[in-house]
């Protein structure tokens, strides 16, 4: 038995091709709506350039006008910081949070120190962080992001105090925080009202403020800032000599009441030597300097007579030095305005403890200038030539 398939025909009508498409019977085609008109990009470098520095500008302009509506409420901010005995713990949702967690740098590394706290895990079991000896700082423009004020009666009840950061003091954070810090409300950079940028700029400069305040009101000095501080060019700078100067066991010491003849054998040693014999008196405080130069200028006269003269005649008396535990930047630039290329290091008696050798420092700034080698992994794909086969 033969069976047969009826081919049912899906459409019963010939597609009729028009210039605007296809069009199907029974359907009305939608006419098309006029796209909104784009903002005409600026042509010019000139016209981009001036656009570029007036939305810069509009941003310096909303932290000048903020700096002038702080009131007292920042500097009890500042006061409740610069006074915890525990963290200080930021928060805030959006960009609000980026803003917190570059402040928490900032409070890190002048003197109090700082976590970030994420609302949303803050409600989550993160809320056990906070400690009675705890500062809290809430950061929202608004004042009404709901993660922020939804934990701040937690934040404040488990804390010694909730510092807000808001635009102004109507809002449900500033009336829930023990400190309402108000920085205005400024208009957005952005072209369009929309993104936040001028806001943001005032939250972070007023942020900052107040951790500038606070870290001046613990007597944080740059000694203080270096210990946090250890690494990179900056690291560097504020490096004290004890870290850098070479120790007193590979310097050439000799008394100052030798000849120089003496004075030179004694103090010789193997290895890298340095470019000075320091002359310590009978009580070991450091008398004078006599240096690799003013033996070559011995030499250069032919007045090897004098090397049997007494080096006390011969030497620098009361030279330039460095006293322990000064900054590295400060003997630098000593040695520096004084053209000199050896720099004693000093202790509180005027004992010798080290010597900074232009050498080591040279060394050291090159190091630092030296650029970074780029690994291959993070080298685009793109970027790989292609093989030739």
């Amino acid at each position: 038995m033969v069976y047969r398939c009826k081919i049912r025909r899906l459409f019963d009508y010939t597609p009729r091709c028009t210039k605007e498409g296809l069009a199907l019977p029974g359907h009305k085609r939608q006419q098309q709506t006029a796209s909104p008109a784009h903002v005409a990009a600026p042509g010019s470098l000139l016209e981009r350039l001036r656009l570029l520095r007036q939305n810069v500008s509009a941003e310096g302009q909303a932290i000048i006008s903020a700096s002038s509506l702080l009131g007292p409420e920042a500097v009890v901010a500042a006061e409740m910081t610069a006074s915890c005995d525990g963290c200080v713990l930021v928060t805030g949702v959006g960009k609000a949070g980026l803003v917190g967690q570059k402040l928490v740098a900032t409070l890190a590394s002048t003197g109090s120190p700082a976590h970030f706290l994420h609302p949303s895990e803050a409600v989550h079991g993160d809320l056990g962080r906070v400690r009675k000896c705890d500062v809290v700082w809430a950061i929202s423009n608004s004042g009404r992001s709901e993660e922020v004020v939804r934990i701040a009666p937690h934040l404040r009840a488990n804390s010694s105090g909730l510092i807000s950061i808001t635009a102004d003091h109507d809002n449900p954070l500033a009336v829930a925080a023990d400190c309402s810090v108000a920085i205005g409300k400024h208009e957005e950079a952005c072209p369009n009202g929309l993104a936040p940028t001028a806001s943001t700029a005032v939250m972070m400069a007023v942020g900052d403020g107040i951790a500038m305040l606070a870290s001046q009101l613990r007597s944080f000095t740059a000694q203080d800032f270096a210990r946090f501080h250890p690494g990179g060019a900056l690291g560097r700078k504020l490096t004290e000599v004890d870290h850098v100067m070479r120790p007193l066991s590979v310097c050439r010491v000799a008394s100052s009441d030798v000849s120089i003849r003496s004075a030179m054998i004694a103090a010789s040693q193997s290895g890298r030597r340095t470019g000075a014999v320091m002359l310590v008196d009978e009580y070991g405080k450091l008398a004078g300097l006599f240096t690799d130069s003013d033996l070559a200028r011995l030499l250069e006269a032919r007045a090897e007579n004098a090397l049997d003269a007494s080096i006390e005649s011969r030497m620098t008396a009361s030279p330039e030095t460095a006293a322990s535990g000064s900054l590295l930047q400060d003997a630098m630039a000593l040695m520096s305005q004084r053209r000199i290329s050896e720099l004693p290091v000093v202790d509180a008696d005027l004992k010798p403890v080290g010597l900074l050798d232009i050498t080591d420092l040279v060394s050291l700034t090159e190091s630092s200038q030296r650029p970074a080698t780029v690994p291959f992994a993070a080298v685009p794909f793109a970027a790989v030539p292609k093989s030739s086969s």
